[in-house]
């Protein structure tokens, strides 16, 4: 967030600019006037108000700040306000405000603040210096705003993402524990019930991905973008670890909504390598190209040294129906397939609103 300094001016008697007796006095009568009702303005508005001398030293307060803290008029002038954060928020609270003080810059953090009751309460601090003719900082004005409704509201809907995070990864497991059971009472299913545990799995690493995370559970890249979800999505399959996988492109932002179908459809294809494309020979390779352009992004899948024969289908059954629904109606795109002499050359281009919107 940018600010702009405040410019201070003067008043005075353009008319009586050349008599020395009158101007200070027109000055002085000026000032006090403008104080008294910056002060009258000040105690209307429903933040705290504060201001300082240029070397940060605290002399005024308004009505706000006094009702809030319920300390006695003028106790916290100078640095007797530095009592009233709490101690944890004091040191990065103390540095930005020794930053701002030694270069001019405006000043911004957030921190707890005592109320009168004893308890804290978030607030978010700023201030901008008031700069003289000579760009030479005269005090600095500064306002504490109460957001400790908006930081409970936040602490709600993380802790409410957390659970229903943890839920969905309940329902994998449930969900895979049913398809194994039914495998092992029906040994027709098993071929069906490892491609079906495969992709579940797929939608699992990518939902570990994109999920909201605590310090502790946050995955080594914080970088959520399509390079690092297609990475996730490709670690187990032991070909990548053999780096037969390249994907290059720049960082592109992706949504947890649309982590889901690019899970799948990239899953897919990947497995359809394995069965019959570039990664059932040895020397086979997989490139993965990233590009943007404006309001879209494509993304090139193309394989190399694949055995498979141009006539075979592509992405049998399941594997076409879902690069459809994917790509054409979740992502907004479309795809085009062709076969070079080395193999499958997959063009998919997607919306990035679409990508993107979560």
């Amino acid at each position: 967030m940018s600010h702009t300094p405040i410019r201070n001016f003067q008043l005075g008697d353009r008319e009586n600019a050349n008599a020395p007796d009158v101007l200070p006095l027109a000055r002085e009568h000026a000032l006090q006037s403008a104080g008294a009702a910056f002060h009258a303005l000040a105690d209307t508005m429903p933040q705290m108000v504060w201001s300082t001398l240029p070397d940060g030293s605290h002399d005024y307060y308004n009505a706000r700040w006094y009702e809030f803290t319920g300390v006695p008029v003028g106790s916290t002038d100078g640095e007797g306000w530095a009592h009233m954060f709490h101690e944890d928020d004091q040191p990065e609270a103390w540095k930005r405000w020794s930053h701002s003080l030694a270069t001019g810059d405006p000043y911004e953090v957030e921190y707890r603040l005592r109320h009168r009751s004893g308890e804290y309460r978030w607030m978010i601090g700023r201030a901008l210096p008031i700069l003289n003719d000579d760009d030479k900082i005269q005090r600095w004005i500064g306002t504490c705003t109460d957001i400790e409704d908006q930081k409970r509201a936040a602490l709600q809907n993380e802790i409410l993402s957390h659970e229903l995070s943890h839920r969905i990864k309940n329902i994998f497991a449930i969900v895979s524990g049913l398809i194994s059971l039914t495998a092992r009472a029906n040994q027709a299913f098993g071929q069906t019930a490892r491609e079906l545990l495969a992709r579940i799995a797929a939608l699992g690493r990518a939902h570990e991905f994109v999920r909201p995370h605590s310090e502790k559970s946050r995955p080594e890249t914080e970088d959520v973008n399509l390079s690092s979800l297609l990475a996730t999505i490709f670690e187990s399959y032991p070909a990548f670890q053999e780096g037969r996988f390249t994907i290059g492109g720049p960082d592109i932002e992706v949504a947890s909504k649309a982590a889901t179908p690019v899970a799948l459809v990239f899953h897919e294809l990947a497995t359809n390598a394995m069965k019959y494309g570039a990664l059932a020979n040895p020397d086979g390779h997989i490139a993965i190209e990233l590009v943007e352009n404006g309001e879209s992004v494509t993304l090139t899948w193309a394989e190399s040294g694949a055995t498979m024969h141009a006539d075979a289908e592509f992405l049998p059954g399941f594997g076409s129906r879902l690069l459809d629904l994917s790509i054409d109606q979740q992502l907004g795109g479309s795809y085009e397939r062709e076969w070079t002499p080395e193999g499958l050359r997959l063009t998919m281009t997607v919306r990035r609103d679409r990508l993107q919107d979560s």
